[in-house]
């Protein structure tokens, strides 16, 4: 009887159960999803921002516990079943439940929540546009198993070539260190395939329409300066030129010019990887691009509803396969 005389009126218990409601609706199925890996994302895009002990509730529920429990004893016991729900869905409910780990989705109008986040262990995995992304690896004793975001950025370059008249477009970059020629190229956008990069970057650059014709060259490269700590993979695509008169862009061109192939090879201020992709470019003026050429064939994914782009070098024609797919092979 002590223990029930300590109780207030139950007229207060309503706001209480407020409050914890807005945890639980923050905390919505919605919000919690698994993956093939045995990971549970978090996803914090919420209806209304989530307050830090809000947020500290969702992760450390056993903690909260005891503080609620308390004011649970003074207010009504009502509440103690609804703090119990919230130690069921903590970090190491999901720990015990052999779960490999947490992420978790923090919009960056809320990332006041991400010092508490870091108390518990999370680290940032990456961030982009108007949100971050904490991860936090769940099995203590065994190595962490989660790949790194965006090992490399991938850039491509138009290898724009007249064979008619043995010419290729090379270009000086204005705000490049190097004073060197090169071929007009870029950074390949988010979902855009390599030859659309390729023939938007020549145009933008030079105002020179172009086709995609093949893959003849890559390049990888690590610790490459201005990659934002990421390795570096260069794509040389082979382009038939659409148009030939140049309109280069004046911010990013200092000059722009249709060179003799046998020029490049002789001159200095081409670097050695662009001499050597211009070797290749005149064997193929030559002697023809079939040996040269990586071409692509699209696919369907094994993922429903999507389609890839297999490149690959040409099977011989006496290969018993070759027939296998050939009228989907790009030229």
């Amino acid at each position: 009887m002590r223990f029930l005389s300590t109780f207030k009126p139950l007229g207060r218990v309503p706001a209480i159960c407020s409050w914890c409601r807005r945890i639980h609706t923050s905390f919505s199925p919605d919000s919690v999803t698994k993956d093939k890996h045995h990971g549970i994302t978090l996803d914090l895009n919420l209806s209304h921002s989530l307050t830090t002990e809000e947020f500290s509730t969702i992760l450390t529920g056993p903690f909260l516990f005891l503080s609620v429990y308390k004011q649970a004893v003074q207010e009504h016991l009502i509440l103690l079943y609804i703090v119990y729900v919230h130690v069921y869905d903590s970090i190491q409910r999901w720990r015990m439940q052999g779960m490999s780990a947490i992420w978790i989705k923090v919009p960056i109008l809320q990332s006041h929540l991400i010092p508490e986040a870091a108390n518990q262990g999370f680290e940032f995995h990456h961030a982009e546009h108007d949100q971050s992304v904490l991860k936090l690896w769940l099995h203590d004793d065994k190595e962490d198993l989660i790949p790194r975001f965006a090992t490399h950025q991938i850039g491509v370059s138009g290898l724009v070539i007249r064979e008619d008249t043995g010419q290729v477009l090379a270009v000086q970059d204005r705000n490049s260190q190097f004073d060197l020629w090169k071929f007009p190229g870029g950074l390949s956008n988010l979902e855009e395939d390599i030859g659309d990069t390729a023939t938007r970057e020549v145009f933008e650059e030079t105002g020179i329409k172009s086709e995609f014709q093949s893959v003849l060259a890559m390049r990888q490269q690590h610790k490459q300066p201005g990659a934002f700590g990421r390795s570096d993979i260069f794509i040389i695509c082979r382009l038939r030129p659409l148009t030939f008169d140049i309109r280069p862009c004046s911010r990013e061109i200092k000059a722009c010019q249709w060179m003799e192939i046998e020029d490049v090879q002789r001159r200095s201020h081409f670097s050695a990887f662009m001499r050597r992709v211009t070797g290749l470019a005149l064997y193929g003026v030559r002697h023809g691009f079939q040996d040269l050429d990586i071409l692509y064939e699209e696919m369907e994914s094994v993922y429903k509803g999507l389609r890839y782009k297999l490149y690959h070098r040409p099977l011989p024609p006496h290969t018993p396969t070759h027939r296998l797919g050939q009228h989907q092979l790009q030229t």
